[in-house]
């Protein structure tokens, strides 16, 4: 029989564990880099994190931070799945699943959970306040590796609508960045009836490639296909890479701390602070899961087509600058119930770190009809 229980969970890094990184930032070996041209990850910008990493970096009070919030592990469809569960102390919070991306981890959200749990406390409306639900994906972080194939978001969709279950919630909403942002729709999908509304930061619909589709595009909508084909021009190797052989990769990124901070860290991008930075790629090492992480990918990959027809479920978009969100046009054939879509001067990809006041007021706003 299936293991359904849920445990309480504290992280415990072994100073082992932090004495090998040590060892191994000490005697990394550089690559050369040419002075010109633009071949990938900067050196300067890796011997940086890197020194901030060895010299500055302070994992316990990280470790001890993410141990303030009440943490647990459960099995569901045979995977162990980590999760923060942040109660509310108002009554008639309403519960989010609140879902990370790669390269980030639950670490993404630490600056919105206070906030969004404890609106009093934070100068809000108590009546804004939040149960909120902050998985791990499988494969990523404390989740610990895939144990067997086929954890594409579909897959992992089904198993928060599980894990909100197993909590007794039978009305929640879904939120998200990045991956979540692709998780949280198809949680909608596959329990309309339970969830109320999904938030998201990106709305990942595409054009077809008919030149009909562009004839007339708004300004901000041809900004936007300008950050996308940027993106896919100059950063996208990395998708390509995970979809077709994560396994190859895997092998640097479990041996190699450098070579996991300029991977991960290219995409974490140099705008962001070296802690939150340092800190996503601590995750992944001290859990061996760059390789199972970037399985996700491949897993996706494979799965083929979706489901043709739209969400119904109400949906929002925070927009932020500096990241491709969405174009709506596009997003209108995917989702039949787009009811906000926000757009905001700054934030980035990571808004919860890097503008978390906008995040808040955007999750607030969303819900307060849906309630």
């Amino acid at each position: 029989m299936a293991e359904t229980g849920i445990h309480p969970f504290t992280i415990e890094v072994p100073d082992a564990d932090l004495e090998d990184l040590r060892r191994r930032l000490d005697s990394a070996r550089w690559p050369d880099e040419l002075g010109e041209g633009d071949y990938g990850v900067r050196a300067s910008y890796v011997r940086s994190l890197a020194d901030h990493w060895r010299d500055a970096y302070d994992w316990r009070a990280v470790e001890s931070r993410l141990n303030g919030f009440p943490q647990y592990t459960t099995e569901i469809d045979d995977q162990n799945v980590h999760f923060l569960h942040v109660r509310s102390p108002e009554t008639g919070a309403l519960p989010i699943v609140l879902t990370h991306g790669w390269p980030g981890s639950v670490y993404e959200f630490v600056d919105v959970i206070g906030p969004l749990t404890d609106p009093r406390a934070h100068g809000g409306d108590p009546n804004d306040a939040f149960d909120l639900v902050v998985p791990s994906l499988p494969g990523y972080g404390f989740s610990g590796p895939t144990r067997e194939p086929g954890w594409g978001d579909r897959r992992i969709a089904a198993a928060w609508v599980e894990l909100m279950h197993r909590l007794g919630y039978e009305r929640y909403g879904a939120a998200g960045n990045d991956a979540g942002s692709s998780i949280s729709p198809e949680v909608g999908r596959l329990a309309p009836e339970r969830v109320v509304g999904v938030h998201v930061t990106q709305i990942f619909s595409f054009p077809s490639g008919d030149p009909a589709e562009f004839a007339d595009l708004s300004e901000e909508e041809a900004a936007q296909l300008q950050t996308l084909q940027w993106f896919v021009d100059n950063k996208f190797s990395f998708n390509t890479l995970m979809s077709q052989q994560p396994q190859t990769l895997a092998f640097a990124l479990a041996d190699s701390p450098i070579g996991l901070l300029a991977w991960n860290g290219q995409l974490l991008g140099e705008d962001l602070d070296q802690g939150f930075v340092v800190t996503n790629v601590m995750i992944y090492w001290l859990t061996g899961t760059a390789g199972s992480a970037a399985r996700r990918y491949f897993e996706n990959a494979q799965a083929g087509e979706g489901p043709a027809e739209p969400t119904t479920v109400p949906l929002g978009l925070a927009a932020f600058a500096g990241d491709f969100s969405g174009i709506r046009r596009f997003a209108e054939r995917d989702h039949r119930n787009i009811v906000r879509w926000t757009t905001y001067d700054r934030g980035g990809h990571f808004a919860a770190h890097s503008a978390p006041e906008l995040l808040i007021d955007d999750i607030r706003d969303f819900y307060r009809p849906l309630r």
